[in-house]
C-alpha cells in the first residue's frame, strides 16, 4: 500500500485574535441612553420638512399566509410578498417602521388569510397603529387550482400569479385592486386561414388588472376564480398539467376551432369583465411567445366605466 504524506496543520491564532487581525476593535465607551424613553426619536420630530409624502413604507416583505379559494384546492399556504405604506404630512420628519412588522406578526400569530375582508380590516387597523389617516397594504403570491383534463379527467394543479392592494383612508372609501397573470394557449388565425394542413400556437401571458367596488367583500365571490374564467373562457385552448390522447386530441382541436390574436384576446375578456357589476376599471393584457417568431406579440386594453358616456 502507499503511504499517504501527511502535511502538518497550520496552527491558527484563537478567534478573538483572528478577528483582530481583521480590523475588530474592543467597544468603546457608552455615553447614549440605554432606556427607550430617553432616546431620542428622530422619526416623530415636528417640523416643516417642506413637502407631504406619498407614500413611506416596507416593501419586499416575505411571510407565510393562507389562501382561500372557490376551487380545489379550496385551503392553501404559500408565501405572500407584501408591501406596506402610508401617505405622512409635510411636519412629519417620518414614520415608525417598526409598527408595520409588528401588525403583520400579530396578524400572522392569529392566522392571516389573504382575503378582502381581512385586508380591509389590517389597513384600517395599520392606519390606526402608525396614527396616520391612511394606509396601504398589497400582496402578491402564487395561487394554485385545479384542473381536469377535458376526457380522462386526470388532475394535477395549474398556478397563476395573483396580487391585492386594499388602501383605507379615513375621509373615502377603500380603494381596491386586483390581479391575476394567468398562462394560455392560443392559435393564430391569419395562419389557419392560409396554411392548407395546419396552423401555429403559442403559449400567451394573461394580465388582468381589475379595481373594484369599494364595498366589494369575501361574501361576493373569489375574485381569483372570476378573473381567471375571464381569462382561460377567451383563450383558444386552456392549459392542463396532465393530458392522455384523448385529452390531447380535444385540447388542439379546441385551439383550432377558437383561433385568437392577441388583440382579440384582450377585447374579449374586456368585454366580460366590462359587464361584471363589481368591476369599475379594467387593464388587460396580452403577450404571445410566438412559436415561429424570435418576439412576442403584444396587446393591451384600458377602461373605466365611471368615465362612460350616456
Amino acid at each position: 500500500m502507499h503511504q499517504l504524506n501527511t502535511i502538518p496543520l497550520k496552527k491558527l491564532p484563537s478567534k478573538e485574535e483572528r478577528h483582530k487581525l481583521f480590523g475588530s476593535v474592543p467597544p468603546g465607551e457608552k455615553k447614549k441612553p440605554t432606556e427607550k424613553n430617553e432616546m431620542a426619536d428622530l422619526q416623530n420630530v415636528k417640523r416643516d420638512f417642506l413637502f407631504d409624502l406619498d407614500v413611506v413604507g416596507v416593501s419586499n416583505v416575505k411571510y407565510p399566509v393562507r389562501v382561500l379559494s372557490g376551487q380545489a384546492p379550496f385551503e392553501q399556504t404559500t408565501v405572500g410578498t407584501f408591501t406596506f405604506s402610508s401617505s405622512i404630512p409635510a411636519n412629519s420628519k417620518g414614520t415608525n417602521m417598526s409598527r408595520f412588522m409588528e401588525l403583520l406578526e400579530q396578524y400572522h400569530q392569529g392566522g392571516f388569510t389573504v382575503s378582502i375582508d381581512e385586508l380591509k380590516q389590517f389597513a384600517k387597523d395599520l392606519a390606526v397603529k402608525l396614527e396616520q389617516t391612511d394606509a396601504t397594504v398589497s400582496v402578491s403570491f402564487p395561487w394554485f387550482y385545479e384542473r381536469k383534463a377535458p376526457q380522462t379527467y386526470a388532475a394535477g394543479l395549474n398556478h397563476a400569479e395573483a396580487s391585492v392592494s386594499v388602501r383605507y383612508s379615513k375621509y373615502e372609501d377603500y380603494q381596491i385592486t386586483v390581479s391575476l397573470n394567468v398562462q394560455i394557449t392560443t392559435l393564430c388565425p391569419c395562419s389557419k386561414e392560409i396554411s392548407e394542413y395546419s396552423a401555429h400556437n403559442q403559449r400567451g401571458n394573461v394580465t388582468v388588472e381589475t379595481e373594484l367596488e369599494p364595498s366589494f367583500s369575501n361574501t361576493d365571490g373569489d375574485w381569483k376564480g372570476i378573473l381567471l374564467e375571464a381569462a382561460e373562457s377567451n383563450a383558444s385552448a386552456r392549459l392542463h398539467p396532465i393530458l392522455k390522447r384523448p385529452d390531447e386530441k380535444m385540447v388542439t382541436e379546441a385551439a383550432y376551432e377558437n383561433p385568437r390574436f392577441v388583440e382579440d384576446m384582450v377585447r374579449l375578456i374586456a368585454a366580460d369583465l366590462y359587464e361584471l357589476p363589481a368591476v369599475m376599471k379594467f387593464h388587460v393584457a396580452c403577450r404571445n411567445e410566438e412559436s415561429i417568431h424570435m418576439h412576442d406579440a403584444i396587446a393591451s386594453v384600458t377602461y373605466d366605466k365611471r368615465n362612460r358616456q350616456g
